[in-house]
């Protein structure tokens, strides 16, 4: 996936621990690791609000987009579709 979690990073710099975020954001230690892992499949809005607001960041601070060898291969499909 194209989307990267920066979540580490931020808690790093925080010096804050996965537990101590979990118990802030109301949001269980097991479903934040799964995001911390980059295994999550999705996010809920008012949990990146959340978020946001116990590390003090932007969404963009949060999440990155680094495009994957499947993003070009889908998006020369959809440039060859075009012609």
């Amino acid at each position: 996936m194209a989307i990267r979690v920066t979540l580490d990073r931020l808690l790093l710099e925080r010096r804050m621990s996965l537990t101590d975020l979990s118990e802030r954001v109301g949001v269980t230690l097991a479903n934040l690791s799964i995001l911390k892992t980059g295994k999550a499949k999705a996010i809920r809005f008012s949990t990146l609000n959340a978020l946001c607001r116990v590390l003090n960041c932007q969404p963009g601070e949060l999440l990155s987009f680094e495009p994957s060898s499947e993003d070009e291969e889908v998006e020369e499909a959809a440039d060859q579709a075009a012609e």
